[in-house]
């Protein structure tokens, strides 16, 4: 068991790669700690440790509360999966509001760089750590007309680096996972999914002809919280298919 013992945080667990990473990190013998923004509510913590027997709902939202009560409950967080989901507004340059600019740099890059600044101190006295942004692949290649989004992400990719190069002598990796066409309901909801016209022409694009399973992008996040990863740090992974 790849995870056995490993004290997993999630963020947005019911967004993007939430579900699947929490399926396959449970497999693989993790504590997962969960958070989303709907735990404020006992049913939606219910719910989800209905949905997934083992993982812990945590009730705290905001992040250095959510941090702190991790910790004092279970004494350390071997890894941290920045989970973050934002639409992909389609902005063309005339058209795009810097409000929503904003909003996106808010969510992927800023909200996710706090958190790795409230569990990082704690991963450094163990000198051990992984931390794993689920990012996008859009910035590898660019998208026209969704240059907010894209930026957003690369932003997040761009953290990787310098992460990497900050934390590695302390034991603590960073990776990205770059993904995109992969089946979540975020991105690719049920209408989406059922419109065979739309479906033929995206997958056109993507060299394995096919989108990609929750499973799978779950399974990728998790090799890189890994001990088989241990070695790796600094990486943003495409995850699309060969698309990028």
């Amino acid at each position: 068991m790849l995870l056995k013992d490993r004290v997993m945080l999630i963020t947005n667990v019911e967004k993007f790669a939430g579900h699947g990473t929490t399926e396959v990190a449970l497999s693989q013998g993790a504590t997962v700690l969960a958070h989303d923004p709907s735990f404020e509510a006992p049913s939606a913590r219910h719910k989800y440790e209905s949905q997934f027997p083992g993982a812990h709902a945590l009730a705290a939202t905001d992040p250095a509360t959510m941090v702190e009560l991790a910790l004092k409950r279970y004494g350390h967080i071997d890894a941290l999966v920045n989970n973050d989901a934002f639409p992909a507004l389609r902005a063309p340059l005339a058209e795009a509001r810097l409000e929503d600019y904003r909003a996106a740099l808010e969510a992927m890059a800023v909200a996710p760089f706090h958190l790795v600044q409230l569990v990082a101190p704690s991963m450094r006295k163990r000198k051990s750590g992984r931390i794993v942004f689920v990012s996008s692949a859009a910035p590898l290649r660019g998208i026209a007309n969704y240059a907010p989004y894209a930026s957003a992400r690369a932003a997040a990719n761009g953290l990787v680096n310098s992460l990497a190069r900050e934390l590695g002598r302390d034991g603590i990796t960073v990776n990205a996972v770059g993904s995109n066409y992969v089946e979540n309901p975020d991105y690719f909801p049920p209408a989406l999914l059922a419109n065979k016209e739309a479906m033929a022409k995206m997958t056109a694009q993507i060299p394995l002809g096919r989108l990609g399973k929750s499973a799978e992008l779950g399974a990728t996040v998790c090799f890189l919280c890994s001990d088989g990863a241990g070695f790796i740090t600094g990486h943003v992974l495409p995850h699309a298919g060969g698309w990028a």
